[in-house]
Protein backbone atom coordinates (compact mmCIF):
# COMPACT_ATOMS: atom_id res chain seq x y z
CA UNK A 1 0.00 0.00 0.00
CA UNK A 2 1.41 3.42 -0.94
CA UNK A 3 1.64 6.25 1.57
CA UNK A 4 -0.70 8.28 -0.60
CA UNK A 5 -3.36 5.62 -0.02
CA UNK A 6 -2.83 6.00 3.72
CA UNK A 7 -3.41 9.74 3.51
CA UNK A 8 -6.26 9.95 1.03
CA UNK A 9 -8.59 7.02 1.67
CA UNK A 10 -10.84 6.46 4.67
CA UNK A 11 -10.97 2.68 4.88
CA UNK A 12 -13.14 2.74 8.00
CA UNK A 13 -15.80 4.77 6.21
CA UNK A 14 -15.62 2.38 3.25
CA UNK A 15 -16.59 -0.52 5.53
CA UNK A 16 -18.96 1.55 7.65
CA UNK A 17 -17.20 0.86 10.96
CA UNK A 18 -15.75 3.22 13.62
CA UNK A 19 -12.01 3.72 13.86
CA UNK A 20 -11.83 1.77 17.12
CA UNK A 21 -13.78 -1.20 15.74
CA UNK A 22 -12.39 -4.60 16.82
CA UNK A 23 -11.08 -6.97 14.17
CA UNK A 24 -14.18 -9.19 14.46
CA UNK A 25 -16.50 -6.27 13.63
CA UNK A 26 -14.36 -5.28 10.66
CA UNK A 27 -14.49 -8.83 9.31
CA UNK A 28 -18.26 -9.04 9.86
CA UNK A 29 -18.85 -5.72 8.07
CA UNK A 30 -16.67 -6.77 5.14
CA UNK A 31 -18.42 -10.12 4.72
CA UNK A 32 -21.85 -8.46 4.74
CA UNK A 33 -20.85 -5.88 2.11
CA UNK A 34 -18.99 -8.47 0.02
CA UNK A 35 -22.11 -10.63 -0.19
CA UNK A 36 -24.19 -7.63 -1.32
CA UNK A 37 -21.69 -6.20 -3.81
CA UNK A 38 -20.06 -9.33 -5.23
CA UNK A 39 -19.87 -9.17 -9.07
CA UNK A 40 -21.63 -12.54 -9.35
CA UNK A 41 -24.71 -10.96 -7.73
CA UNK A 42 -24.45 -7.68 -9.66
CA UNK A 43 -23.53 -8.62 -13.24
CA UNK A 44 -22.81 -5.59 -15.41
CA UNK A 45 -23.12 -3.13 -12.50
CA UNK A 46 -19.97 -0.99 -12.73
CA UNK A 47 -20.76 0.93 -9.54
CA UNK A 48 -21.20 -2.25 -7.51
CA UNK A 49 -17.95 -3.66 -8.89
CA UNK A 50 -16.04 -0.45 -8.06
CA UNK A 51 -17.51 -0.47 -4.55
CA UNK A 52 -16.57 -4.16 -4.19
CA UNK A 53 -12.97 -3.29 -5.07
CA UNK A 54 -13.05 -0.42 -2.56
CA UNK A 55 -14.16 -2.57 0.38
CA UNK A 56 -11.74 -5.33 -0.62
CA UNK A 57 -8.85 -2.89 -0.53
CA UNK A 58 -10.03 -1.49 2.80
CA UNK A 59 -10.33 -4.97 4.33
CA UNK A 60 -6.93 -5.97 2.99
CA UNK A 61 -5.38 -3.16 5.07
CA UNK A 62 -7.57 -3.16 8.19
CA UNK A 63 -7.52 -6.95 8.60
CA UNK A 64 -3.73 -6.86 8.96
CA UNK A 65 -2.74 -5.60 12.43
CA UNK A 66 0.56 -4.05 11.35
CA UNK A 67 -0.78 -2.39 8.22
CA UNK A 68 -3.77 -1.04 10.12
CA UNK A 69 -1.48 0.47 12.77
CA UNK A 70 0.70 2.15 10.14
CA UNK A 71 -2.38 3.41 8.31
CA UNK A 72 -3.80 4.94 11.51
CA UNK A 73 -0.46 6.56 12.37
CA UNK A 74 -0.05 8.09 8.92
CA UNK A 75 -3.53 9.61 8.83
CA UNK A 76 -3.21 10.91 12.39
CA UNK A 77 0.09 12.63 11.61
CA UNK A 78 -1.17 14.32 8.49
CA UNK A 79 -4.46 15.41 10.05
CA UNK A 80 -2.66 16.93 13.05
CA UNK A 81 -0.14 18.81 10.92
CA UNK A 82 2.84 16.89 12.31
CA UNK A 83 5.40 15.71 9.82
CA UNK A 84 8.31 13.26 9.97
CA UNK A 85 11.62 14.75 10.86
CA UNK A 86 10.30 17.14 13.52
CA UNK A 87 9.45 16.83 17.18
CA UNK A 88 5.84 17.58 17.95
CA UNK A 89 3.96 20.42 16.29
CA UNK A 90 6.05 23.38 14.98
CA UNK A 91 5.17 26.90 16.00
CA UNK A 92 2.46 28.54 13.87
CA UNK A 93 4.02 30.71 11.25
CA UNK A 94 7.37 29.03 11.55
CA UNK A 95 9.03 26.41 9.34
CA UNK A 96 6.64 23.59 8.61
CA UNK A 97 3.55 25.79 8.53
CA UNK A 98 2.02 28.72 6.72
CA UNK A 99 4.75 31.20 7.59
CA UNK A 100 7.80 32.10 5.52
CA UNK A 101 9.56 29.05 4.27
CA UNK A 102 6.80 26.84 5.69
CA UNK A 103 4.62 24.15 4.24
CA UNK A 104 1.34 26.06 4.44
CA UNK A 105 0.70 25.79 0.71
CA UNK A 106 2.61 22.52 0.31
CA UNK A 107 4.59 24.21 -2.37
CA UNK A 108 8.33 24.26 -2.87
CA UNK A 109 9.28 27.07 -0.47
CA UNK A 110 12.19 26.08 1.65
CA UNK A 111 12.93 23.21 -0.74
CA UNK A 112 10.16 21.01 0.69
CA UNK A 113 7.04 19.90 -1.16
CA UNK A 114 4.35 17.27 -0.68
CA UNK A 115 6.26 14.65 -2.64
CA UNK A 116 9.16 15.07 -0.22
CA UNK A 117 6.80 14.62 2.71
CA UNK A 118 5.27 11.51 1.21
CA UNK A 119 8.74 10.16 0.57
CA UNK A 120 9.63 10.83 4.19
CA UNK A 121 6.65 8.83 5.33
CA UNK A 122 7.65 6.02 3.02
CA UNK A 123 11.12 5.96 4.53
CA UNK A 124 9.68 6.05 8.03
CA UNK A 125 7.42 3.04 7.49
CA UNK A 126 10.15 1.20 5.66
CA UNK A 127 12.45 1.67 8.64
CA UNK A 128 9.71 0.54 11.02
CA UNK A 129 9.54 -2.81 9.28
CA UNK A 130 13.27 -3.43 9.00
CA UNK A 131 14.73 -6.15 11.17
CA UNK A 132 11.54 -8.16 11.25
CA UNK A 133 11.46 -11.76 10.21
CA UNK A 134 9.30 -13.47 7.58
CA UNK A 135 5.63 -12.57 7.69
CA UNK A 136 2.82 -14.79 6.44
CA UNK A 137 0.55 -13.31 3.78
CA UNK A 138 -3.04 -12.39 4.63
CA UNK A 139 -5.97 -14.68 3.85
CA UNK A 140 -8.29 -13.68 1.01
CA UNK A 141 -12.05 -14.25 0.98
CA UNK A 142 -14.02 -14.84 -2.21
CA UNK A 143 -17.40 -16.19 -3.33
CA UNK A 144 -18.62 -18.39 -6.16
CA UNK A 145 -22.10 -19.49 -7.27
CA UNK A 146 -22.72 -22.94 -8.80
CA UNK A 147 -25.75 -24.94 -9.90
CA UNK A 148 -27.46 -27.54 -7.72
CA UNK A 149 -26.42 -30.30 -10.14
CA UNK A 150 -22.76 -29.26 -10.09
CA UNK A 151 -22.76 -29.24 -6.29
CA UNK A 152 -23.40 -33.00 -6.44
CA UNK A 153 -20.80 -33.86 -9.06
CA UNK A 154 -18.04 -31.34 -8.23
CA UNK A 155 -16.29 -29.13 -10.76
CA UNK A 156 -13.39 -26.84 -11.61
CA UNK A 157 -14.64 -23.28 -11.07
CA UNK A 158 -13.24 -19.83 -11.77
CA UNK A 159 -13.24 -17.63 -8.68
CA UNK A 160 -12.92 -13.85 -8.81
CA UNK A 161 -10.44 -12.73 -6.18
CA UNK A 162 -10.95 -9.47 -4.25
CA UNK A 163 -8.08 -7.03 -4.55
CA UNK A 164 -6.76 -6.57 -8.00
CA UNK A 165 -4.08 -7.06 -10.58
CA UNK A 166 -3.08 -4.56 -13.24
CA UNK A 167 -5.68 -4.28 -15.99
CA UNK A 168 -4.22 -5.83 -19.12
CA UNK A 169 -6.40 -3.72 -21.42
CA UNK A 170 -5.09 -0.31 -20.32
CA UNK A 171 -1.86 -1.51 -18.64
CA UNK A 172 -2.97 0.08 -15.39
CA UNK A 173 -3.43 3.58 -16.79
CA UNK A 174 -7.21 3.54 -16.41
CA UNK A 175 -7.94 5.20 -19.75
CA UNK A 176 -9.39 3.63 -22.85
CA UNK A 177 -6.58 2.37 -25.14
CA UNK A 178 -5.40 5.24 -27.33
CA UNK A 179 -6.21 7.90 -24.71
CA UNK A 180 -4.41 9.21 -21.63
CA UNK A 181 -5.55 10.78 -18.36
CA UNK A 182 -4.94 14.50 -17.87
CA UNK A 183 -3.44 16.08 -14.77
CA UNK A 184 -6.03 17.47 -12.40
CA UNK A 185 -6.00 21.28 -12.78
CA UNK A 186 -7.13 21.85 -9.19
CA UNK A 187 -4.53 19.89 -7.22
CA UNK A 188 -1.97 19.85 -10.07
CA UNK A 189 -1.61 16.11 -9.84
CA UNK A 190 -0.91 15.91 -6.10
CA UNK A 191 -4.28 14.42 -5.25
CA UNK A 192 -4.62 16.54 -2.11
CA UNK A 193 -5.58 20.14 -1.40
CA UNK A 194 -4.02 21.93 1.55
CA UNK A 195 -5.17 25.01 3.41
CA UNK A 196 -4.02 27.00 6.43
CA UNK A 197 -6.24 27.29 9.47
CA UNK A 198 -5.13 28.96 12.67
CA UNK A 199 -1.49 28.53 11.76
CA UNK A 200 -1.92 24.83 11.02
CA UNK A 201 -1.63 23.29 7.59
CA UNK A 202 -4.53 20.94 6.89
CA UNK A 203 -4.76 18.68 3.88
CA UNK A 204 -7.70 16.79 2.37
CA UNK A 205 -8.27 14.74 -0.78
CA UNK A 206 -8.95 16.77 -3.90
CA UNK A 207 -12.66 16.69 -4.68
CA UNK A 208 -12.17 17.32 -8.38
CA UNK A 209 -10.15 14.15 -9.00
CA UNK A 210 -11.19 12.32 -5.79
CA UNK A 211 -7.63 12.20 -4.58
CA UNK A 212 -6.21 10.47 -7.64
CA UNK A 213 -4.34 13.41 -9.12
CA UNK A 214 -5.62 12.68 -12.61
CA UNK A 215 -8.89 13.00 -14.46
CA UNK A 216 -9.85 10.16 -16.77
CA UNK A 217 -12.18 11.44 -19.48
CA UNK A 218 -12.39 8.15 -21.36
CA UNK A 219 -12.35 5.26 -18.83
CA UNK A 220 -11.13 1.83 -19.83
CA UNK A 221 -14.20 -0.33 -20.58
CA UNK A 222 -12.77 -3.32 -18.70
CA UNK A 223 -11.66 -1.72 -15.41
CA UNK A 224 -13.94 1.38 -15.47
CA UNK A 225 -10.95 3.65 -14.98
CA UNK A 226 -9.48 2.01 -11.89
CA UNK A 227 -6.48 0.56 -13.73
CA UNK A 228 -7.04 -2.73 -11.93
CA UNK A 229 -9.17 -5.79 -12.47
CA UNK A 230 -10.18 -8.58 -10.17
CA UNK A 231 -7.91 -11.56 -10.40
CA UNK A 232 -9.25 -14.99 -11.22
CA UNK A 233 -8.19 -18.39 -9.98
CA UNK A 234 -9.30 -21.89 -10.86
CA UNK A 235 -10.16 -24.06 -7.87
CA UNK A 236 -11.55 -27.54 -7.43
CA UNK A 237 -14.97 -27.68 -5.76
CA UNK A 238 -15.58 -31.20 -4.37
CA UNK A 239 -18.72 -33.23 -4.97
CA UNK A 240 -21.32 -32.83 -2.25
CA UNK A 241 -20.51 -29.22 -1.34
CA UNK A 242 -23.40 -27.54 0.51
CA UNK A 243 -24.82 -24.05 0.15
CA UNK A 244 -22.84 -21.44 2.16
CA UNK A 245 -20.04 -23.95 2.79
CA UNK A 246 -16.58 -22.38 3.04
CA UNK A 247 -13.65 -24.00 1.28
CA UNK A 248 -10.06 -23.22 2.19
CA UNK A 249 -7.39 -23.41 -0.51
CA UNK A 250 -4.03 -23.22 1.20
CA UNK A 251 -1.31 -21.00 -0.20
CA UNK A 252 -3.56 -19.15 -2.68
CA UNK A 253 -3.99 -15.93 -0.69
CA UNK A 254 -1.79 -12.82 -0.54
CA UNK A 255 1.96 -13.41 -0.87
CA UNK A 256 4.07 -13.33 2.27
CA UNK A 257 6.63 -10.71 3.16
CA UNK A 258 10.37 -11.20 3.55
CA UNK A 259 10.17 -14.84 2.57
CA UNK A 260 7.03 -15.61 4.56
CA UNK A 261 4.50 -18.16 3.34
CA UNK A 262 1.43 -16.98 1.38
CA UNK A 263 -1.98 -16.75 3.00
CA UNK A 264 -4.96 -18.93 2.18
CA UNK A 265 -7.92 -18.42 -0.12
CA UNK A 266 -11.28 -18.94 1.61
CA UNK A 267 -14.16 -19.40 -0.83
CA UNK A 268 -17.83 -19.30 0.17
CA UNK A 269 -19.87 -21.49 -2.19
CA UNK A 270 -23.44 -20.49 -3.04
CA UNK A 271 -25.58 -23.29 -4.49
CA UNK A 272 -28.53 -22.25 -6.62
CA UNK A 273 -31.83 -23.85 -5.54
CA UNK A 274 -33.34 -26.60 -7.70
CA UNK A 275 -37.00 -26.44 -8.80
CA UNK A 276 -37.65 -30.09 -7.87
CA UNK A 277 -34.96 -31.45 -5.57
CA UNK A 278 -33.96 -30.26 -2.13
CA UNK A 279 -31.33 -31.27 0.36
CA UNK A 280 -31.22 -32.32 4.01
CA UNK A 281 -27.60 -32.83 4.99
CA UNK A 282 -26.32 -35.81 2.95
CA UNK A 283 -29.83 -36.66 1.70
CA UNK A 284 -31.65 -35.49 -1.40
CA UNK A 285 -35.36 -34.80 -1.07
CA UNK A 286 -38.24 -34.78 -3.54
CA UNK A 287 -42.04 -34.55 -3.28
CA UNK A 288 -43.76 -37.17 -5.44
CA UNK A 289 -47.47 -36.94 -6.41
CA UNK A 290 -49.43 -40.23 -6.43
CA UNK A 291 -53.06 -41.02 -7.21
CA UNK A 292 -55.74 -41.94 -4.70
CA UNK A 293 -55.89 -45.48 -6.02
CA UNK A 294 -52.06 -45.87 -5.83
CA UNK A 295 -52.10 -44.67 -2.25
CA UNK A 296 -54.97 -47.00 -1.31
CA UNK A 297 -54.00 -50.16 -3.17
CA UNK A 298 -50.23 -49.69 -3.33
CA UNK A 299 -48.12 -49.42 -6.49
CA UNK A 300 -44.64 -49.31 -8.00
CA UNK A 301 -44.02 -45.78 -9.26
CA UNK A 302 -41.15 -44.02 -11.03
CA UNK A 303 -39.20 -41.21 -9.36
CA UNK A 304 -37.05 -38.78 -11.42
CA UNK A 305 -33.35 -38.54 -10.58
CA UNK A 306 -30.51 -36.20 -11.50
CA UNK A 307 -28.40 -38.91 -13.11
CA UNK A 308 -30.68 -39.30 -16.15
CA UNK A 309 -32.42 -42.60 -15.26
CA UNK A 310 -35.68 -42.79 -13.24
CA UNK A 311 -35.83 -44.81 -10.03
CA UNK A 312 -38.70 -47.19 -9.18
CA UNK A 313 -40.01 -47.18 -5.60
CA UNK A 314 -42.81 -49.20 -4.00
CA UNK A 315 -45.71 -47.33 -2.44
CA UNK A 316 -47.22 -49.57 0.29
CA UNK A 317 -51.01 -50.03 0.35
CA UNK A 318 -52.76 -47.49 2.57
CA UNK A 319 -50.11 -44.79 2.17
CA UNK A 320 -51.16 -41.30 3.34
CA UNK A 321 -49.93 -37.92 2.13
CA UNK A 322 -46.70 -36.88 3.83
CA UNK A 323 -45.29 -40.37 4.21
CA UNK A 324 -41.54 -40.48 3.52
CA UNK A 325 -40.01 -43.31 1.53
CA UNK A 326 -36.26 -43.86 1.51
CA UNK A 327 -34.07 -44.96 -1.42
CA UNK A 328 -30.71 -45.97 0.07
CA UNK A 329 -27.50 -44.60 -1.44
CA UNK A 330 -29.19 -42.32 -3.99
CA UNK A 331 -28.38 -39.04 -2.26
CA UNK A 332 -25.44 -36.64 -1.91
CA UNK A 333 -21.82 -37.88 -2.19
CA UNK A 334 -20.06 -37.97 1.19
CA UNK A 335 -16.52 -36.74 1.75
CA UNK A 336 -15.60 -40.02 3.46
CA UNK A 337 -17.07 -42.13 0.65
CA UNK A 338 -20.53 -43.42 -0.12
CA UNK A 339 -23.73 -41.45 -0.60
CA UNK A 340 -26.66 -40.25 1.43
CA UNK A 341 -30.23 -41.34 0.67
CA UNK A 342 -33.04 -40.05 -1.51
CA UNK A 343 -36.05 -39.13 0.63
CA UNK A 344 -39.32 -39.33 -1.31
CA UNK A 345 -42.30 -37.59 0.30
CA UNK A 346 -45.56 -38.78 -1.26
CA UNK A 347 -48.43 -36.41 -1.88
CA UNK A 348 -51.87 -37.88 -2.71
CA UNK A 349 -53.46 -35.84 -5.49
CA UNK A 350 -57.21 -35.22 -5.45
CA UNK A 351 -58.86 -34.94 -8.88
CA UNK A 352 -60.94 -31.87 -9.66
CA UNK A 353 -64.69 -32.50 -10.07
CA UNK A 354 -64.45 -31.28 -13.66
CA UNK A 355 -61.91 -34.00 -14.40
CA UNK A 356 -64.20 -36.83 -13.25
CA UNK A 357 -66.09 -38.86 -15.84
CA UNK A 358 -69.67 -39.91 -15.01
CA UNK A 359 -68.42 -43.44 -14.45
CA UNK A 360 -65.66 -42.30 -12.07
CA UNK A 361 -68.11 -40.09 -10.13
CA UNK A 362 -70.53 -43.02 -9.73
CA UNK A 363 -67.68 -45.26 -8.55
CA UNK A 364 -66.66 -42.71 -5.88
CA UNK A 365 -70.23 -42.37 -4.67
CA UNK A 366 -70.52 -46.12 -4.37
CA UNK A 367 -67.19 -46.21 -2.50
CA UNK A 368 -68.43 -43.58 -0.02
CA UNK A 369 -71.60 -45.60 0.64
CA UNK A 370 -69.58 -48.76 1.14
CA UNK A 371 -67.20 -47.04 3.64
CA UNK A 372 -69.39 -44.74 5.76
CA UNK A 373 -66.87 -44.25 8.59
CA UNK A 374 -65.89 -40.73 9.77
CA UNK A 375 -62.07 -40.26 10.06
CA UNK A 376 -62.64 -37.15 12.25
CA UNK A 377 -64.77 -38.89 14.89
CA UNK A 378 -61.92 -39.66 17.30
CA UNK A 379 -60.57 -36.10 17.02
CA UNK A 380 -63.91 -34.47 17.76
CA UNK A 381 -64.58 -36.90 20.61
CA UNK A 382 -61.30 -35.90 22.24
CA UNK A 383 -62.64 -32.35 22.65
CA UNK A 384 -66.19 -33.45 23.49
CA UNK A 385 -67.55 -31.87 20.33
CA UNK A 386 -69.47 -34.81 18.89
Amino acid sequence: MSVRDMVEKDYYAALGVPKDAPAADIKKAYRKLARELHPDKNPGDAKAEARFKEISEAYDVLSDERRRREYDEARALFQSGRFPGGSGVPNPGGPGFGGPGGYGGFGTQGGVNLDDLLGGFGDMFQRSSQGRGPRRGTDIEAEVTISFEKSLTGLEATVRIPGAATCATCNGVGSRPGTMPRTCPVCRGLGVISRSQGGFALSEPCRECRGVGQIIEHPCPDCQGSGRRAREQRIRIPAGVADAQRLKVRGRGSPGERGGSPGDLEVTVHVQPHPVFGREGPNLTITLPITFSEATLGASVKVPTLDGAPLTVKVPPGTSSGRRLRAKGRGVPKTDGGHGDLIVTVEVTVPKPSDLSPKARTALQEFALAHPGDPREALLEQFGQI
